[in-house]
């Protein structure tokens, strides 16, 4: 098993889904963990959650959208541990599928907040402490619509999971030989709460015909591609994306 005993995390998104999994992930690997959320309570029932099981961990509320806030969470992360050694970039989401003559300059613009500019404030935001130490890893959660498009979600969607992964492949190539990596993970559909629920019974049986798994990915599964990704033995491992997606999508 991975051992990041004395690393520091930060996961955001931490309070459910993806993020929950990897910030229980990390812990159990023996990091502790900041675990940051927009809704205070699901961000603290993560860390009741891992400090009943014996590990370390801090609740941040933090919306990631807004770089004040950010800096603000990074320097309380700092002040209790006194390093970063680990990122995790979980915040993002979307909305139902949507031609992009229905999507508005509004929701263009927010969906690019939530899930391209959130990762790039809280890359800048650690990036400081990480090249002082020599060390870091950052995981950028992105997804299968990066790789190829989104039949759940609308273009918007899709754009802002491409830049994502094309953020990582430059942040990778900009701190290489300086300790520090950069990779994405791009999940096919998985089922967290927010899937599971936006899914009718006819659209779940159609997305589960179409994986050749014949099921979703499941949280967790996720967590340990980014556990791996955030470990030690993943030192020459940097701008890569790794797909969690079934084989749902072959490049």
């Amino acid at each position: 098993m991975t051992d990041l005993a004395g690393r520091v995390a930060i996961v955001t998104a931490a309070g459910s889904g993806i993020g929950r999994a990897a910030a229980l992930t990390l812990s159990r690997a023996g990091a502790a963990v900041a675990c940051v959320d927009l809704k205070p309570d699901t961000g603290e029932a993560t860390r009741r959650d891992i400090a009943a099981a014996g590990g370390k961990a801090l609740a941040v509320p933090c919306d990631a959208r807004e770089g004040a806030q950010v800096a603000a969470m990074v320097e309380r992360v700092v002040a209790a541990w006194g390093r970063i050694d680990i990122l995790v970039n979980g915040v993002g989401g979307g909305q139902r599928a949507a031609s992009i003559l229905e999507i508005s300059e509004e929701a263009w613009e927010g969906m690019l907040r939530l899930n391209l500019t959130s990762a790039f404030l809280c890359c800048k935001a650690v990036l400081p402490t990480m090249l002082m130490q020599g060390y870091g890893r950052i995981v950028n959660v992105a997804s299968i619509a990066g790789r190829s498009m989104s039949t759940l979600q609308g273009a918007h969607y899709t754009a802002a999971k491409a830049g994502l992964l094309g953020l990582t492949r430059h942040l990778a190539r900009d701190v290489a030989g300086r300790g520090i990596t950069v990779n994405a993970v791009a999940p096919g559909p998985i089922a967290t709460e927010r899937i599971l629920s936006s899914l009718d019974p006819q659209e779940k049986e159609r997305l589960l015909a179409r994986s050749p798994m014949g099921r979703l990915g499941t949280p967790e599964e996720v967590a340990a591609a980014v556990a791996f990704l955030a470990s030690p033995e993943a030192s020459f491992v940097s701008g890569a994306t790794l797909d969690v997606n079934g084989t749902m999508l072959m490049l």
